[in-house]
């Protein structure tokens, strides 16, 4: 490995202004990639497609050309009206149908003269309910942004799972510029600081973005990226591959007191690099991969990308900064000052002193940092992310508070079968307050012949029936999913192919998915960088003692959400572990290399320990504190909770496991010395000299 890096060095220093030059041509195919890259902002797609709940949605869009729907209350508009509002809405591309009980009914009938039945659930004072059909969800956000400009929001409000969408869609992309500034003037504060030149911070920056262009350009190639890649990719590359700059800077700088020109420097810095940042990217990698075991390919879409995004950054560390550093050095060295980082003698002595109560204290916090990991509550109703005063918000609460309309399932069934009985049975569960079907318009006493083809087409295809239940229980609750279980009871005795697909179902699916997703993803991501840092660290307790160190910081982080009272969104308490896991590892695998260096060297455990966190502990800070600026800023001003927590999660887990690794993991190294060295490879001397 040393070898590849003195090569690439060679290259480096021999091309440097060709790959300046390179590196900025790069961006733009990478900006051309990044604009057209599609982004989803439906989190439900994620689900795995063999199961029920998703066919039934595949057989909404291809049977009922239905891929999703918006219900819209009007205000104040004459029958007339309504039904002209309804021919503009089906100009527009993507909307499939437009009803409402004017439908049945013209505008030469008085409504009056409409059922209560319908007219309790479709119309209260002056509102009443429209529903509108969409193709796809593809096409839904640009169908209801057209529908929104037609009307303003005090004559048709529209609710619905793509309304909620589409919102979530401008509050995300208004956001993501200013997530990355304020990540970027963060990290730019913290590097100001620990590093000894005013001008390095800015060079390095402008590498990880590159980095990080490349990377966001290159997701073209996966078709698309979810909403939440998008917003926090950017600021968690730049927060866990800034470490991998700021090692070659060092590299660089010890580097030329030893040779005489900084070309010689380069090579030599590129070459010790690449050693030592091959293994902490691996882990980190291989924590971000084990989010593709998830069920809910979410995880996959993150995984992904931020794998690439390690990867590329570890590439462009090794060429486009050195490259930079080389170019600009005259304006490096002019900038000079002396760096602003704490010192840790004082933590450093209390640590060693103190090692085996640090261990104790550590030991006696874990069982209620593990209940609180274990407990911590998460949320699964994602429009409760949004801000409240939202358009979609604002039509959704109208929806619940005024129409009773809270949680909808749709049910597909044989359309040979008689559903009269079964819909007696859904209507008598309890919370079920509307039940929509064909066999309900003829009792309504409404002739055949009276009611449209767009009616009847929303019922009924040629090989299915459709059956519109609605509930009272809020969506992914558990009352709400144990009401879709005994409508599921019910529909299966009269059609066993029967499925219920819709928002209620998806999130039932959501919950039970993502339960099974947080255990696999755990053991995967432990299982994974454990057998990695097996070769890396050639021994077989070190990846056992690391990974408990760092899975301790992981269920502080996690349990002060839990004694705090804070609800998490589901996301953040899938994969905040494994990232947590996967980017703060090396942290402790570059302080425990340190120590075995010492003691391979034959120097005894307390002066190894020393040396170990003096000469490791500054670079931990750095990149902890990196970590922490890149994400912290983000959290607090996201208007979107899912993005919000999940930020402050890593920067609250970024600070945690930064404490773990400087004052537990050295207590933890220093209890098992022993068993440390008979574990490992490399330690032959020391048994023979009975030193251990």
């Amino acid at each position: 490995m040393k070898k590849l890096g003195e090569a690439i060095g060679k290259f480096v220093v021999k091309h440097r202004i060709l790959i300046v030059i390179a590196s900025i041509l790069l961006c733009i195919p990478s900006l051309f990639g990044y604009i057209n890259t599609d982004i989803n902002y439906d989190i439900l797609v994620y689900l795995p497609e063999d199961i029920d709940t998703m066919k039934g949605q595949d057989i909404l869009a291809k049977d009922f050309d239905m891929g999703s729907f918006a219900m819209c209350i009007v205000e104040n508009m004459s029958s007339k009206d309504v039904l002209d509002l309804e021919e503009k809405y089906k100009d527009i591309e993507g909307v499939v149908k437009v009803v409402s009980a004017n439908d049945m009914i013209g505008t030469t009938i008085p409504k009056e003269m409409l059922p209560s039945d319908v007219t309790k659930q479709f119309k209260k004072g002056n509102s009443e309910l429209m529903l509108v059909t969409l193709k796809d969800s593809t096409v839904a956000i640009d169908a209801i942004t057209q529908m929104r400009e037609i009307t303003n929001d005090k004559v048709v409000r529209i609710g619905g799972m793509s309304a909620s969408t589409l919102d979530t869609s401008i509050v995300a992309d208004s956001e993501i510029i200013t997530y990355v500034i304020v990540a970027v003037i963060l990290v730019l504060i913290v590097l100001m600081a620990s590093l000894n030149s005013y001008v390095v911070p800015f060079l390095l920056l402008g590498n990880i973005g590159l980095a990080i262009l490349y990377n966001m350009g290159s997701n073209i190639f996966l078709g698309q990226i979810s909403y939440i890649t998008k917003a926090i990719a950017a600021v968690l590359q730049l927060g866990v591959t800034t470490d991998f700059s700021i090692f070659l800077y060092h590299k660089y700088e010890q580097a030329k007191t030893r040779v005489k020109t900084n070309n010689e420097a380069m090579t030599l810095a590129i070459g010790d690099t690449l050693v030592s940042i091959a293994g902490s990217s691996l882990t980190t990698i291989a924590g971000f991969l084990a989010l593709c075991t998830m069920q809910l390919t979410l995880g996959s879409d993150i995984g992904i990308v931020m794998a690439k995004g390690v990867f590329i950054g570890v590439l462009s560390t090794v060429t486009i900064f050195p490259a930079f550093l080389l170019v600009f050095d005259k304006l490096v060295f002019k900038t000079k000052h002396k760096p602003i980082i704490p010192s840790f003698n004082v933590i450093k002595n209390f640590v060693i002193k103190h090692y085996k109560i640090i261990l104790l204290v550590a030991l006696v916090i874990a069982y209620p940092a593990y209940y609180g990991n274990a407990h911590v509550k998460s949320y699964y109703n994602l429009t409760k992310d949004l801000p409240q005063d939202l358009k979609s918000c604002v039509a959704n609460s109208e929806l619940s508070d005024e129409f009773d309309l809270v949680a909808s399932q749709v049910i597909l069934v044989d359309k040979g079968i008689k559903d009269n009985q079964m819909v007696d049975e859904i209507e008598n569960v309890e919370s079920v307050n509307l039940v929509l079907s064909p066999s309900q318009l003829s009792d309504l006493a409404i002739p055949d012949e009276m009611i449209p083809d767009d009616v009847k087409d929303i019922f009924e295809s040629n090989r299915y029936k459709m059956i519109f239940v609605n509930s009272t229980e809020e969506i992914a609750t558990n009352k709400l999913n144990k009401v879709i279980d005994k409508i599921d009871h019910i529909i299966k005795k009269y059609d066993k192919n029967a499925i219920m697909a819709g928002g209620g179902p998806c999130m039932k699916d959501l919950v039970n998915i993502a339960d099974e997703d947080f255990r696999n993803v755990s053991i995967a991501s432990i299982g994974i960088i454990f057998i990695i840092m097996l070769f890396v660290l050639k021994s077989v307790s070190l990846p056992v003692l690391l990974v408990s160190g760092i899975e301790l910081a992981i269920f502080i982080n996690m349990a002060i959400s839990y004694y705090t009272g804070d609800v998490l969104p589901f996301v953040a308490s899938i994969v905040i572990g494994t990232i947590q896991l996967g980017a703060t590892i090396d942290y402790a695998i570059l302080l425990t290399t340190k120590y075995l260096e010492n003691r391979k060297n034959g120097i005894d455990k307390i002066k190894a320990m020393d040396n170990a966190i003096s000469n490791s502990a500054g670079s931990i800070f750095v990149s902890g504190m990196s970590f922490f600026a890149a994400t912290f800023g983000v959290g607090m001003i996201s208007k979107l909770n899912m993005i919000g927590s999940l930020c402050n999660l890593m920067s609250r887990g970024a600070l945690i496991s930064m404490f773990i690794v400087i004052c537990v993991i050295p207590a933890i190294l220093l209890v098992f010395d022993k068993v440390i060295i008979h574990t490992s490879i490399g330690f032959k001397q020391l048994k023979n000299k009975g030193e251990c």
